[in-house]
């Protein structure tokens, strides 16, 4: 999808009642429905990612970032950029800005924070991670933070919206060997867990925008 398309559907995205729940288990092993109920995490500790579009060759882009690997349960994961909410952040949507800043160099005065999505709490880590829906105007020069990203995933929209992506996989977790999980294949790499819940519920907002766009007036 064409960047200056993409801009249309921004302001009814922004409008949009998120599906929550409904979205994320679409993507959810089943092992994680139980997680997904309100009030889980009440306790835990707290981070923000940045789903961040923007154009490339005049093509609607989201940025995704494949993590270090680390003694973590998180190590080598593809994610969103973001991380651990601070003390001295002015709130989320802050966190995430300045996570994005530090580890694939885009800085807060390039993107506009557009929508807060529904938060997720990730039971292996014990977070609630709140996502925000972002865009950059203009074409983004990035640069991986190495201590902490591997590799930078710039993914078309069109492929992001295309089923063709999804797939399930056979994943050795926290709390199960060799369970059978949902997930999307970008660039040969399998997304799992909390990031193809998270990216579920922005594919399905996208998708309802899009069909209503003859209802709307674009």
């Amino acid at each position: 999808m064409d960047f200056q398309s993409f801009l249309k559907y921004v302001p009814y995205i922004a409008q949009l009642e998120l599906p929550g729940i409904a979205a994320h288990s679409i993507m959810a092993p089943l092992e994680r429905i139980e997680s997904l109920k309100p009030g889980m995490g009440s306790n835990a500790k707290k981070a923000a990612v940045m789903m961040l579009f923007y154009p490339k060759n005049e093509q609607t882009h989201i940025v995704l970032i494949v993590r270090n690997t680390y003694k973590g349960v998180h190590s080598a994961q593809i994610a969103f950029p973001g991380g651990k909410y601070e003390n001295d952040d002015l709130d989320y949507a802050f966190t995430a800005l300045r996570e994005t800043h530090e580890e694939v160099g885009v800085s807060p005065e390039e993107i506009e924070v557009i929508k807060a999505f529904t938060p997720m709490y990730i039971p292996p880590s014990n977070f609630m991670v709140y996502p925000y829906l972002g865009v950059a105007n203009k074409p983004l020069q990035f640069t991986a933070d190495p201590s902490e990203v591997a590799a930078i995933i710039e993914l078309p929209l069109a492929v992001f919206l295309s089923q063709e992506i999804v797939t399930s996989a056979a994943m050795t977790t926290s709390y199960a060997v060799a369970i059978e999980v949902p997930a999307f294949n970008i660039e040969g790499k399998i997304v799992w867990g909390a990031t193809a819940m998270m990216l579920s519920e922005l594919k399905e907002v996208i998708k309802k925008v899009i069909k209503n766009e003859t209802s709307l007036k674009i």
